[in-house]
């Protein structure tokens, strides 16, 4: 059997995805993969022995910029995006018998599936995109998001209609290009009645979230057995446990000066720092031996050895931190980040740092309260609940849908 995996977005999207391809060719499944072209992305597939069929632009061209990126932005990658789903998934996904898209919305993958007369699925990472009556679009969780029930139904529909407004008129061209009939409602035409949920049902419960009937597999991790550094175990080596500090893609949404006040706040309580550089490029302060400033390294190894992990709320940061039993301090920038910020607080394996840019003081009370014995503890006994088969419970259910 023959399965194409395709996303667009950052590194949280891709690496999911490398453990879904892994977990489908460990099954005897033949596997595509469809991502953006970027370095890192091929690199991380290299690694793994499955070819990266590009997809797109790259992503860190869209959003590594000195700014973040504006709706306008928005509005001319959307038509990008559906127009390279058509021509690349359309090519691609001959032979293939299934297609599963995930990433920024994906719409044009559904589309070439059904022109192919193949199953498509739909995966996300979280819940907090699917329509619910228990939250609103772009509320941060944890805050009254509306006042009632019809405020929210309301909520949902305009999200709708500014799906339909950014990808709807691509869409209907491309389908119509390829002699498929227009859809109404773009957003709930890619989510499907059915959605898949590939995140760990302890750190983000889909039960009950929306009416859809959503398929929880569990998160999607890739194994990691690469050593760390020399350099990196032998610091680790000469102290007390560090605070890990990374704002993972986050370019031009990482918190103002945040290199700075992270390694204040962490001397403040005698820590010393691993600074991941991550798309921002953060980088040491000064000259002091307690700061260690990291590129791309095996998470899930250096999470474990770590006093606490200070970060933005990614699905696959939030995941690893927990996986590992390190406590968490998430300062939330976008999208589903404050979901994750919130279930981190709410399971008492760390904070959600209040307020927006960290300042010293901010930050420091933060770390306090996850270097605490009590949520230490709270984050090692939550860790031997978390899921590690998400990936192979997906792969067999792409490879047979009726089992």
């Amino acid at each position: 059997m023959r399965v194409l995996l395709t996303t667009w977005g950052s590194r949280g999207d891709v690496e999911p995805l490398v453990a879904l391809a892994v977990a489908v060719r460990g099954l005897g499944g033949e596997v595509v993969v469809c991502a953006p072209p970027d370095e890192e992305f091929a690199t991380l597939l290299d690694r793994v022995g499955v070819p990266l069929v590009p997809l797109g632009p790259t992503v860190r061209s869209v959003v590594a910029g000195p700014k973040p990126p504006t709706a306008q932005d928005a509005f001319r990658l959307a038509p990008e995006l559906v127009a390279a789903r058509f021509a690349v998934l359309g090519s691609a996904a001959e032979g293939c018998d299934v297609v599963l898209a995930t990433g920024l919305l994906p719409v044009g993958a559904r589309d070439v599936a059904e022109k192919l007369g193949i199953r498509y699925v739909y995966a996300g990472f979280h819940v907090f995109g699917l329509p619910s009556r228990h939250f609103a679009p772009g509320a941060r969780p944890g805050t009254p998001s509306a006042p009632d029930e019809t405020d929210l139904r309301v909520r949902w529909e305009q999200d709708a209609r500014r799906v339909d407004d950014l990808y709807g008129p691509a869409l209907a061209h491309h389908r119509a290009a390829i002699g498929l009939p227009p859809v109404a409602g773009v957003r709930d035409h890619v989510f499907t009645d059915r959605p898949w949920v590939a995140a760990d049902p302890v750190l983000c419960p889909a039960e009950g979230v929306t009416e859809l009937d959503v398929v929880q597999t569990g998160a999607w991790v890739l194994p990691d057995e690469r050593p760390l550094p020399d350099d990196l175990a032998a610091f680790l080596d000469a102290g007390a446990p560090p605070v890990y500090v990374g704002f993972g893609s986050m370019a031009a949404y990482a918190p103002p000066d945040i290199a700075r006040v992270a390694v204040e706040s962490a001397r403040a309580l005698g820590r010393r720092v691993v600074l991941a550089r991550g798309w921002a490029g953060l980088s040491a302060v000064d000259d002091g031996d307690d700061c260690f400033v990291v590129g791309e390294v095996n998470q899930q190894a250096l999470f474990r050895r770590v006093a606490a992990v200070v970060h933005h709320g990614g699905a696959g940061t939030t995941t690893t931190a927990a996986r590992a039993g390190a406590p968490q301090v998430v300062a939330p920038r976008i999208a589903d980040q404050p979901y994750w910020a919130a279930r981190v607080a709410e399971l008492g394996i760390g904070t959600a740092h209040e307020g927006g840019t960290p300042t010293v003081d901010s930050l420091t009370a933060a770390l306090t309260t996850a270097l605490s014995p009590g949520t230490s503890a709270r984050a090692e006994a939550v860790a031997t609940t978390i899921r590690v088969d998400g990936a192979e419970v997906a792969a067999k259910m792409l490879l047979d849908p009726n089992p």
